[in-house]
C-alpha cells in the first residue's frame, strides 16, 4: 500500500474515545512527521554556532526567543515535502501530547527568573534544553515509541554534563551541541508506521 492509500485509509476510519489505546497510537504516528526534530536540530544547531561569537547574556535570551522559530520552520519543511501541515488531526491522544506540552511551557518563567536571580544566562540554555527535551517523553508515550523517553534522558543527563563540565566560553555551544546528537540519534532511531517497538 503506497503512502497516499495509507493516508485515504486513515482519514476513512473514525476516531472515537472507544478505539483501542495501541491503535490510537499507531494513528498517531502514521500522522506523525520528521519536520518537528528535523527543524528542533537545525535550530539548535545555529544557536551551538552562534554562542561561539555573542555574548553569554544574549545566548541565554536567544535560547528563549528561538524556541518559537522550531513550529514555523517545521511547516516550512512539511511544505517544501509536499505535505499539509495544517490538517485536522481529531485522534484523541493529539490533545494530551499537546496539554502536555502546554503544562512544560508554564516551567519556562521559573528557568527565566531562576537564571535572573543566579545572574548566569547559562542556565536559561541550560533550562530550554532540557525542558524542550521533556516533550519527547510524551511523544514516546503517544507513538508507543521507546526512543522518546531515550531521547529525554540522554539530552538531560548530556545537557547536565555539558554544563558543569565544558569551559565557560564553549558551554552553551557545548549544551545545544548535545541536543543536536539527540536529535539526530532520533532521526534514525524513531518507529516508522508500521514497526512495532524492539524494546
Amino acid at each position: 500500500m503506497s503512502k497516499g492509500d495509507a493516508s485515504s485509509v486513515l482519514e476513512a476510519q473514525q476516531y472515537d474515545d472507544t478505539a483501542p489505546l495501541r491503535t490510537l497510537r499507531e494513528r498517531f504516528l502514521a500522522t506523525s512527521t520528521v519536520s518537528m526534530p528535523l527543524a528542533g536540530m537545525i535550530v539548535w544547531a545555529a544557536l551551538g554556532i552562534a554562542g561561539f561569537f555573542v555574548s553569554r547574556s544574549i545566548m541565554g535570551w536567544l535560547a528563549i526567543y528561538v524556541m518559537g522559530a522550531i513550529l514555523p520552520l517545521a511547516f516550512a519543511i512539511e511544505k517544501l515535502r509536499g505535505r499539509n501541515p495544517f490538517v485536522k488531526d481529531v485522534n484523541p491522544v493529539t490533545p494530551v501530547f499537546f496539554q502536555s506540552i502546554a503544562g512544560i511551557g508554564l516551567m519556562f518563567p521559573l528557568v527565566i527568573a531562576a537564571a535572573l536571580a543566579a545572574d548566569n544566562p547559562d542556565l536559561m540554555v541550560l533550562g530550554v534544553a532540557i525542558l524542550a527535551g521533556v516533550i519527547w517523553i510524551q511523544y514516546g508515550w503517544a507513538a508507543n515509541d521507546p526512543v522518546g523517553l531515550r531521547h529525554a534522558i540522554a539530552r538531560g543527563v548530556g545537557c547536565y554534563l555539558a554544563y558543569g563540565l565544558a569551559p565557560e566560553g564553549i558551554r552553551t555551544s557545548a549544551i545545544c551541541g548535545v541536543v543536536v546528537l539527540s536529535y539526530l540519534y532520533s532521526l534514525v532511531a524513531m518507529r516508522r508506521p508500521g514497526v512495532h517497538p524492539s524494546a
